[in-house]
């Protein structure tokens, strides 16, 4: 295996956490993972099964259902997620985003109320930010929360929603009141099922890469959401809410590559030693070995940057620019992984049922979703 070293953020209660998690999706998750290509999504019993082995929301207080860890839990999680070849479960939204959004910004009564469902598994969390024409524009979001008597009143349409066909609590980001761009962004919560009015699931989309992974279209039409579900003390306050939360995510992504590009490694160097041509082992050609040496660096240098950056998240170092550098350029450095390593495959690694090429297509999307890596640039830059 190309990870050998130990993160320096590791510790006995998360290599526990870790091979409870890698048991859980090797054979609980990725058995599955044709089913779940046919129709779209995984099971939604799967998250329930996470709740009842303590992998759901693990770095959630115990006093809302969690199970009291730091974010490295969740870190583990989404490694052994990788390495077990799950592409399906969207932990990464449900327990590493939505429930801290809600952790950070809730009362303490929507907390008591939305946190301990999410941390069983009974309900599947998501958040709905993009919108068929804005992309990376937050400010630009066109969904709009009208007060009525206690209520508001939402309408609008959201895109590329992950666990957007299971979801039971999403959090939507609307604006509120007359203030434009960013000042008029609020986040509201609301609690939903097939039958709610107003509320319509859309497509579940077809991507070229992980596609067992719920992606799918959102509709508001005149949905009714008590005034109480919103996010924060204030309206108007759902930018800062965003920007705050965003460097989290990039780390997760960055998480998320990095165990993708030891997986690709690790496939090529076992495959190119397996596999002969010209009479002898692809692996001991100097073109392959110097290929996976550069492969294999540039997966360390990754893994020791991102290791860096987790230990900073976790002592509450980790800096919106360094955060973007972080998914800018591990994102980067996955997709240049993944192209070199599925080349040692040959025709097969272009097979759709060869683990590489599945690397290769999910490793696509990495750098558009949580802030495309251009707009990383731009904001490593106004650092500078």
């Amino acid at each position: 295996m190309l990870r050998t070293v130990r993160s320096p953020w590791m510790d006995d209660e998360l290599a526990a956490v870790r091979d409870l998690a890698r048991t859980y999706f090797t054979k609980e998750v990725a058995p599955h993972e044709e089913r779940f290509i046919e129709q779209g999504h995984p099971d939604r019993e799967l998250y329930a099964r996470a709740g009842e082995l303590g992998l759901n929301c693990m770095s959630i207080p115990e006093d809302y259902g969690g199970g009291g860890g730091t974010f490295a839990s969740e870190i583990v999680l989404i490694e052994e997620q990788v390495r077990a070849g799950d592409h399906a479960m969207g932990f990464v939204v449900h327990a590493g985003i939505v429930a801290h959004y809600l952790l950070a910004y809730a009362s303490d009564g929507q907390k008591k109320r939305w946190l301990p469902k999410l941390a069983s598994g009974e309900w599947v969390g998501s958040i709905a930010m993009t919108e068929p024409g804005t992309g990376s524009d937050l400010q630009a979001i066109a969904t709009r929360a009208t007060k009525d008597g206690d209520d508001y009143v939402i309408s609008g349409a959201k895109t590329f929603i992950t666990n957007g066909a299971l979801c039971d609590l999403v959090i939507i980001a609307c604006k509120t009141g007359d203030a434009a761009g960013a000042a008029g962004i609020s986040l509201v919560v609301a609690e939903v099922a097939d039958d709610t009015p107003g509320f319509q699931r859309g497509r579940i989309l077809h991507k070229i890469g992980n596609q067992g992974q719920d992606t799918a279209e959102l509709f508001f039409d005149g949905l009714r959401v008590p005034q109480a579900n919103l996010l924060g003390p204030a309206e108007g306050t759902g930018f800062v809410q965003l920007m705050r939360q965003l460097p989290q995510e990039r780390l997760l992504t960055g998480a998320l590559a990095v165990a993708s590009m030891e997986v690709a490694v690790d496939l090529t160097v076992e495959d190119t030693k397996r596999r002969e041509a010209f009479g002898k082992p692809l692996f001991a050609m100097q073109n392959t070995r110097f290929e996976l040496a550069e492969c294999a660096t540039i997966t360390r240098v990754g893994r020791t940057f991102l290791d860096d950056c987790i230990g900073k998240h976790l002592r509450g170092e980790l800096d919106v620019p360094t955060a973007a550098m972080v998914k800018y350029w591990l994102t980067d450095r996955q997709g240049e992984v993944a192209d070199r390593c599925l080349q040692l495959f040959g025709g097969y690694g272009y097979m759709a049922e060869y683990p590489i090429s599945q690397i290769y297509t999910g490793a696509r999307v990495m750098r558009i979703l949580a802030g495309a890596n251009e707009v990383m640039k731009d904001l490593i830059a106004r650092s500078l």
